[in-house]
């Protein structure tokens, strides 16, 4: 193959990754409106048990020839991450109960810009001069978008906190298992769903009762949150970040927010004029996160 239709190849690999990608951030905004319906017959924690526990079942049957030989340290982490996303998805969960479906989706897209704190703080990562910066802006955002007359945030916006930095949590722990800790990947990804729906399932048991819904519009709510927002995404996400680079995906999954923030309005949700400029601002602030700068600056270089 020539070099010309190799690199022709390459950046058709990249787009359809890139597209790839785009589709499971539209799952994941979606996934809000979804979840605040399937709420009306089930308690949180039992829709999070049902739809971490079902796409562990799925993704173990489809894949049982490559589960063998699970080591004792793809275990652990296993179990520590489901743990981490037990708070995660509760905290999602609760949250939207709480708050509306905008606020829901602008707070926990916060991920991007609490995860290189959590990693500065707990494992020596080196900040970026742009942090700062950053955390200003969507800190201002955040009181726009969430503090009421009284200067009180909504209780379903604190549980969206906690969802974002849960998940920051989960994304530093998960770089340090693959990278150090010994374990392998596909192992990892599979079994943390397995911990999360267990870990779910305790926590319905104890503080709920446990029903399935009755509904034809929440059953089909149910399975497209189990089936695409869980289980396709996961694997979807692994399969194309080997065609595309990190701050490509980044930039791209800093639009859940944005398609949150859509569905709710076609769903009825109308924000006041403040919460609209603070999430814009907490959008800004991603985006500057996210984006490579220093590349950009290159390419206008290079083609000058």
């Amino acid at each position: 193959m020539a070099s010309g239709e190799k690199r022709d190849w390459a950046r058709m690999s990249r787009l359809r990754a890139d597209l790839l990608l785009l589709m499971v951030t539209l799952f994941w905004g979606v996934s809000y409106l979804l979840t605040d319906i399937a709420l009306e017959e089930m308690g949180p924690l039992t829709l999070n048990a049902f739809r971490f526990l079902s796409s562990f079942a799925v993704a173990a049957a489809l894949s049982v020839g490559r589960l063998r030989g699970v080591s004792a340290a793809t275990v652990k982490y296993a179990a520590l991450l489901g743990l981490i996303l037990f708070f995660v998805y509760a905290g999602a969960t609760y949250g939207i109960m709480y708050t509306s479906l905008s606020n829901a989706g602008f707070i926990c897209g916060l991920t991007v810009v609490i995860t290189p704190v959590l990693g500065m703080a707990f494992f020596g990562a080196k900040p970026e001069r742009r942090l700062f910066p950053v955390l200003f802006i969507v800190l201002a955002g955040i009181a726009l978008l969430t503090l009421n007359d009284s200067f009180r945030p909504a209780l379903g916006d604190v549980f969206c906190l906690v969802c974002a930095s849960s998940y920051a949590l989960d994304l530093c722990v998960t770089e340090k298992a693959v990278r150090r800790g010994g374990v392998d990947a596909f192992h990892l990804g599979v079994f943390q769903l397995g911990f999360a729906g267990l870990f779910m399932l305790v926590g319905s048991l104890a503080a709920e009762s446990p029903a399935l819904p009755k509904s034809a519009g929440v059953w089909a709510s149910l399975v497209f949150l189990s089936v695409f927002c869980t289980g396709v995404a996961f694997i979807v996400q692994v399969i194309a970040q080997q065609y595309t680079d990190a701050s490509r995906t980044g930039i791209i999954f800093s639009l859940e927010p944005v398609f949150a923030g859509v569905v709710a309005f076609f769903a009825g949700e109308v924000l006041s004029a403040r919460a609209y400029v603070g999430a814009a601002l907490m959008l800004a602030g991603i985006f500057v996160m996210e984006v490579d700068w220093g590349r950009i600056r290159r390419g206008l270089k290079i083609n000058s």
